[in-house]
């Protein structure tokens, strides 16, 4: 485990962007960027774009139970995110987390499977919209309980450092998890130890449904480390760009550092908190803002006016996403639902003596 007596960071804050930056403001630097690697971003953005208003189509068709967030608005932090990442690092999300198990690698029908409760899905369809799991990407949930997954990130970066690996935990959480208990005790722990972990904030300025300013004393998250010695930037989250280089450079430094790293994006939700959410404590400002702050719009603008995106590009590109999320539909519709006799199956990795498998029709007492 790594030494819990080396020096700390100071526990600075700096923003790469203001609050409620304007895109004309933003100015990404695709010049810079190869035309393969910008086209492979928006592709990826539209996907998750895509796959998530086939997924409210598909809730209102009652093909999807249970409850169901969206990333609509949030494809560019996404993206971004995902690419600071490498193979062998972790990711632990909260609820609204289709589109980061897209973008950690999950197969788009395994992830439109679970979220039909099908077998085939990637938690055997036990899991659904809210808990999805997958050892082989590394994308260990999906929590339905706010800021559930912040105690289990930290135990997973305490174990890499405990082991002496070079893995990097991510942990993605709302804005309003930073005012439940177990962020203090992760982040504390966290930065007494020495783990290599960055916490991120999806901060979309509204949380459920109370804006920032009136559920936290102090709005801008990203200096909430600093009561913990830990180092935070804030950037925008319509920027994929800007969200990329801002994880990397914090993802690789928690690497060689060893020691955590907090990163909030500013990222407008395009709907409700939920599928079901009208979102009317959101003002006819809000809403027009959130449109035109939608970070799909925007880059594919940019790219078309760098002349890396062509009309005729855009169209195939689109077709393309189009059938692959039409693809992963059908192969959710047409998968198996999990058999009951398998309802047990998944309680405990490993046998417990006398484990309960009464079903609820079952009698209480056998004959």
């Amino acid at each position: 485990m790594a030494d819990t007596a080396k020096p700390k960071g100071g526990g600075t804050a700096r923003s790469t962007g203001g609050r409620r930056r304007s895109r004309k403001d933003a100015a990404p630097s695709i010049a810079d960027e190869q035309p393969k690697t910008l086209l492979e971003y928006y592709r990826q953005m539209l996907l998750i774009r895509r796959f998530e208003e086939r997924t409210a189509q598909a809730y209102t068709q009652a093909r999807i139970g249970g409850y169901c967030h969206l990333n609509l608005g949030e494809e560019a932090t996404i993206v971004g995110l995902m690419t600071a990442l490498q193979e062998r690092d972790y990711l632990f999300t909260n609820y609204r987390e289709h589109g980061y198990a897209i973008g950690k690698g999950i197969h788009p029908r395994r992830v439109m499977a679970e979220l039909y409760g099908r077998s085939t899905g990637v938690s055997k369809g036990w899991g659904g919209s809210m808990h999805m799991f997958d050892t082989e990407t590394r994308m260990l949930g999906g929590y339905g309980i706010v800021g559930g997954q912040l105690p289990l990130a930290t135990g997973a970066a305490l174990a890499v450092s405990y082991r002496g690996g070079d893995e990097v935990v991510m942990c993605q959480m709302g804005d309003g998890t930073t005012n439940i208990g177990a962020w203090h005790e992760s982040l504390n722990i966290a930065s007494l130890w020495n783990l290599p972990v960055v916490f991120v904030v999806i901060n979309n300025y509204t949380g459920m449904g109370t804006t920032v300013e009136k559920s936290s004393a102090e709005p801008e998250l990203y200096k909430r480390g600093s009561a913990f010695r830990i180092e935070g930037v804030r950037v925008d989250g319509q920027d994929v760009l800007a969200v990329r280089d801002a994880a990397t450079d914090l993802v690789e430094r928690a690497r060689s550092e060893q020691r955590p790293f907090l990163l909030e994006a500013m990222s407008h939700r395009m709907k409700g908190h939920s599928v079901v959410d009208p979102a009317k404590y959101r003002t006819p400002e809000q809403v027009e803002e959130a449109k035109a702050n939608d970070p799909v719009a925007s880059f594919e603008s940019q790219l078309l006016e760098a002349g890396v995106l062509t009309e005729e590009l855009k169209q195939e590109i689109a077709d393309s996403v189009r059938d692959e999320v039409t693809d992963a539909a059908d192969f959710a519709e047409n998968s198996p639902h999990p058999d009951v006799a398998t309802l047990f199956d998944y309680t405990y990795a490993t046998p417990v003596a006398n484990e309960s498998r009464r079903m609820p029709a079952d009698p209480v007492f056998a004959d």
